[in-house]
């Protein structure tokens, strides 16, 4: 019986141990929710701006091309080690809806397409060396990332680490 009691004890210690991770998880959760809330900018008009720019690739992007698609405009920086945990998400997004990241105040094109290749990302961007683009969509902190519907509307601001399954449940919410 002795040995029953004990692994018992230490069941009970691990299930304690996973009550309180997952409280903890939930916290964070909210508490990081309510701080992307706190930090969102507040734009003059919830609006997809005209978009017509030469992208790091050489291509062009024009946000008339995409009317009646979501889109997501993603605002980060080669600086940001948050923007960096979050770039596989947003290159992942990326494959199947319209990304539109902007790199701000990260260097000339040279430096961001170094970062690109060495950490794998392939998604659109636009290099915003003087912070104008940001300063546009009044944006305080990286990462930052706006969520437009069909019809061009803004329908969710994030600030700060944004999951994959996160972006893509936003963005069929808005499909």
């Amino acid at each position: 019986m002795p040995n029953l009691k004990k692994w018992n004890l230490k069941n009970l210690n691990i299930k304690k141990m996973l009550k309180e991770i997952a409280i903890a998880l939930l916290m964070i959760f909210v508490v990081s929710n309510v701080m992307s809330y706190l930090r969102k900018p507040t734009l003059e008009s919830n609006v997809l701006p005209q978009i017509e720019v030469k992208l790091l690739d050489g291509t062009a992007f024009s946000s008339k091309a995409i009317e009646g698609k979501p889109i997501i405009i993603h605002f980060w920086a080669t600086w940001c080690p948050t923007c960096k945990l979050e770039a596989a998400n947003i290159q992942s997004v990326s494959q199947k809806y319209t990304v539109l990241t902007i790199a701000v105040q990260s260097g000339d094109d040279r430096k961001i397409e170094a970062y690109m290749k060495e950490n794998g990302l392939r998604f659109k961007v636009l290099n915003d060396v003087d912070g104008a683009w940001a300063k546009k969509f009044k944006v305080e902190a990286f990462p930052t990332t706006f969520i437009y519907d069909s019809k061009g509307e803004l329908r969710f601001t994030e600030v700060g680490y944004t999951t994959t399954a996160g972006l893509l449940a936003r963005l069929k919410m808005v499909e």
